[in-house]
């Protein structure tokens, strides 16, 4: 497949001229959203708070400290004393990798800070302060289930956690509406599990085709968020994390499946204005920022897709078409995959407000296997807004997968990885993918 780079249309220049300006607006997000060097890589609290902010650290001492949840104490590898790959004359550069094309975004290494020392909200708390369509991105391993609020996430980007015992990194790339999560255990190459080493990851302030580039502490390694993959650096070179499913909500849906969940916390950080959006007006701003990566013209750049599957067998779905049919059977990797679609989810980079975007709605996509192995056949319930039926047992289902009400009751569906995102990153990173609902644009 040869890509296209079709001539700008005056959408495109406006589009264009937006962008410009949003340049200029994240160089000042950067420099709002930095702390000093070594605040932003030690995890300190702030020498001062934001004088906009709209919540403190009085209500602190009632979220729970990551360290105190089982399992949460999990000691990182040992960090090395490298420079940065930019920083290096001859850096190792994964093969048929452009290093060249992974360039500043404007802030520093953690100049937009991860969160390394994550803090918890229970439902109830959190449902003070989230809107029933406040976007959550949901991460789930061995039944620890939490959420993760974007109005929190578009200002760290990466909340280093553990999950179910598991060491997990939880990124969201605003520039792509990427949420993704990966394992931070990384066996390396040669080396059995028991070798296996805990990495935590910062941001390095670089963005490779508009996305967030991610770097390791221990190595200085880049990894593209994208894939999960290792770039540039000499220890992990060609490693790519281990993915875990994730989903973007709305708050309703996740508080109603789960009210003994965990929600990171606004206290996690102090002083942070966490309503306010850094990227108002970016929903529908054309190509990415600084994205000069190929293009295709079967979709607009900036066309919502949700992308499902591997290099093996890539498929983006259009968002609009997901919102007509509220449900789209499609095979990702060999497998029936059931993709559903309701609303009550905000853009997270719409509006000034976060809770104030347009609603996006909320997707999940399932491998269609029920519980006696039959594939299933899956409509939205009658009247019956974010709940799903199937076919063969008459069972009631909620967007993550449970059986709520009849013969299934209690049971789940597997989920799938999944990304929310936008068709120009989706195209940059899966040049060979299929697209399912192209004509749904029409008109």
């Amino acid at each position: 497949m040869v890509p296209h780079r079709p001539a700008a249309s005056a959408d495109d220049r406006q589009g264009r001229r937006r962008l410009r300006w949003l340049g200029a607006a994240l160089l000042l997000v950067a420099a709002a959203c930095a702390e000093t060097s070594g605040d932003a890589v030690t995890g300190s609290e702030p020498a001062a708070q934001d004088a906009t902010a709209t919540h403190t650290t009085a209500a602190r001492d009632a979220c729970t400290p990551l360290a105190d949840l089982p399992g949460g104490d999990v000691a990182n590898a040992p960090e090395q004393n490298r420079e940065f790959p930019w920083d290096r004359a001859d850096p190792a550069v994964l093969d048929g990798f452009d290093f060249t094309q992974v360039i500043s975004g404007g802030p520093p290494p953690d100049g937009i800070r991860p969160i390394d020392t994550p803090c918890f909200d229970d439902v109830g708390t959190a449902g003070e302060w989230l809107e029933p369509q406040s976007p959550v991105m949901v991460v789930e391993v061995e039944g620890d289930r939490r959420a993760y609020p974007l109005a929190i996430m578009t200002q760290h980007e990466i909340v280093n956690d553990v999950i179910g015992g598991t060491p997990v990194v939880v990124t969201y790339c605003p520039l792509c509406n990427s949420g993704l999560a990966f394992e931070r255990t990384v066996v390396p190459e040669g080396r059995g599990v028991a070798d296996g080493q805990v990495l935590d990851f910062g941001t390095s302030g670089r963005l490779f085709q508009s996305n967030l580039v991610m770097y390791d502490r221990q190595t200085k390694t880049l990894w593209t968020q994208f894939t999960g993959e290792a770039v540039v650096g000499e220890d992990f070179l060609g490693t790519e994390l281990v993915r875990i499913a994730t989903s973007l909500v709305g708050w309703a849906d996740f508080a109603e499946a789960t009210p003994e969940g965990l929600v990171l916390s606004r206290d996690s950080v102090s002083g942070r204005d966490y309503g306010r959006n850094p990227y108002p007006g970016y929903e529908g701003a054309g190509d990415g920022f600084l994205f000069d990566g190929p293009r295709d013209d079967r979709l607009p750049p900036n066309t919502r897709v949700v992308g499902l599957g591997t290099d093996i067998d890539p498929v983006a779905v259009v968002l609009e078409q997901l919102r007509t049919e509220r449900v789209v059977d499609v095979e990702v990797d060999g497998e029936p995959v059931t993709l559903w679609w309701a609303p009550g989810q905000a853009s997270a980079l719409d509006r000034a407000q976060v809770d104030d975007g347009a609603d996006v709605g909320s997707t999940g996509a399932f491998v269609s296997i029920l519980a006696d192995g039959e594939v299933g056949t899956f409509t939205q319930a009658d009247g019956e807004e974010g709940l799903f039926t199937d076919e063969e047992t008459g069972s009631t289902w909620n967007l993550l997968g449970e059986a709520v009400g009849g013969e299934l009751t209690g049971s789940r569906l597997q989920p799938v990885p999944l990304d929310d995102t936008f068709w120009f990153v989706w195209f940059a990173f899966q040049p060979d993918t299929a697209v399912i609902g192209a004509d749904a644009l029409d008109g």
